[in-house]
């Protein structure tokens, strides 16, 4: 039968039709073992009952109210478990869809701010190389991501884009881990000076660089300089952790890590863990009270933001990381799987890094050790190593464009939090095995 779907590239899918913890099954009955949660979205695996049951029980109440006429029970109870849980300062938060829907309401309430306190001359928007915050043309223009924005690019506003704090690519062989994080963040300032201070509304960054870099943190003490920049020249801090929030790198903000609080923080994918679409921008108190005390309202919105099945499943979502533990669990299988990756490819000729933090974990191809060449982008590695691990049984998100945009290969890991040791002996083998059929061809 003809499809009529408007899919995101050529040929035909596979048609999925089951999911039980950690796998997902097709019509064929073939079973994949989940192991980047699609996009680092399934963080509780594809059939937790307290989540679903969660939703069946919200679906029998109220579906949809709008937020321009009411509040709900839902939104109100995720709203108020996640700032128990914010970094120091945060204290409200607005729900939305999905990451692009948190990043757009995150630049645009960073903008309003400005023009409520008396300063409409801060617009520009400065960000990183090598980062990723969604696909919408406002998120998109603020990302990095040199080949997703080469095709939209007369469309996108301009955005200011500093050195990523990448330690594999850009530390310098005479540097120290700190050293390296100190330049790399100095480089917000004179970012800053060179734009002119009093122009600069926000810094973007992500804390743990997920699709375009292949889960990169930052070095110690980067995030702390930044900070003390943004404070410096009243510039605001979006951290976004759309794909490295909600417990995906041991912590349910990521930004703990750093030991920093932003003045925004955007969430998703973790956030609604595949069971409904979910984003959520949050703001601090002194941001939220200009608005209020300037025109009273935040300019912005969509029509199924605040949803309340959205919100009665993530509120489900959330209470299962924290009561269960979770965030220490992801801790732990992060040293399993990452000590996995290091048994399978320490010592590959053709595996230049193994990064990552908690369950969010990147092995970066090369075809230099030694240089840190990479491949030619022509041969499109990354979507030969998808295609041969869907091929094994594995479900894994490899991209390119890792090293400068366009040459680069990388594959990013991020399992369920229920994964097991087996299962991690068993992502780790069938990998090797698609990486290793993958570079034959």
């Amino acid at each position: 039968m003809t499809s009529h779907m408007f899919g995101r590239g050529p040929g035909s899918l596979p048609t999925a039709v089951r999911g039980e913890g950690c796998y997902l099954y097709d019509s064929e009955g073939r079973a994949y073992l989940d192991g980047s949660g699609g996009a680092a979205v399934s963080c509780l695996g594809h059939s937790d009952a307290d989540v679903r049951a969660a939703i069946h029980a919200q679906l029998d109440t109220i579906a949809f109210a709008h937020t321009g006429f009411f509040t709900s029970e839902p939104a109100e109870a995720l709203a108020n478990l996640l700032i128990t849980h914010a970094p120091a300062g945060i204290d409200k938060v607005y729900l939305l869809s999905g990451g692009s829907e948190a990043v757009e309401a995150a630049i645009k309430l960073a903008r309003q701010y400005h023009l409520e306190t008396g300063q409409p001359q801060r617009h520009k928007l400065i960000a990183r190389r090598q980062s990723y915050h969604g696909n919408t043309l406002g998120a998109l223009a603020a990302g990095g991501n040199a080949w997703r924005r080469q095709k939209y690019a007369p469309l996108l506003v301009d955005t200011h884009h500093i050195m990523p704090c990448f330690e594999y690519r850009e530390r310098q062989d005479a540097e120290s881990r700190w050293e390296f994080g100190q330049r790399a963040a100095n480089a917000l300032e004179e970012e800053i000076l060179r734009q002119g201070p009093d122009t600069i509304m926000a810094f973007i960054a992500e804390p743990v660089v997920g699709a375009t870099a292949g889960a990169v943190p930052a070095v110690e003490g980067y995030f702390k300089r930044i900070r003390q920049i943004c404070d410096k020249y009243g510039v605001l801090l979006i951290l976004d952790e759309v794909m490295c929030g909600m417990g995906r790198t041991g912590h349910l903000f990521a930004s703990e890590a750093d030991g920093i609080s932003p003045d925004i923080v955007t969430i998703a994918k973790g956030l609604g863990a595949g069971y409904a679409p979910i984003g959520a921008m949050l703001a601090s108190a002194p941001i939220y009270k200009a608005i209020e005390q300037g025109s009273g309202s935040f300019q912005h919105g969509h029509t199924y933001h605040g949803h309340p099945l959205a919100a009665a499943a993530g509120h489900a979502v959330v209470n299962a990381i924290v009561s269960r533990g979770l965030c220490d669990r992801v801790k732990a299988k992060g040293e399993v799987l990452q000590a996995a990756l290091q048994q399978a490819f320490g010592q590959h000729a053709h595996v230049g890094d193994l990064r990552g933090r908690g369950l969010l974990r990147g092995v970066e191809l090369v075809e230099d050790r030694a240089t840190k060449r990479p491949f030619d982008p022509a041969r499109k590695l990354h979507l030969k190593v998808k295609s041969a691990a869907m091929a094994e049984g594995l479900i894994c998100y490899p991209s390119g464009g890792t090293a400068n945009g366009q040459a680069g290969d990388h594959i990013l890991l991020a399992p369920p939090y229920i994964i097991t040791d087996r299962q991690i002996d068993e992502l780790a083998s069938k990998l090797s095995r698609a990486i290793d059929t993958a570079l034959s061809q």
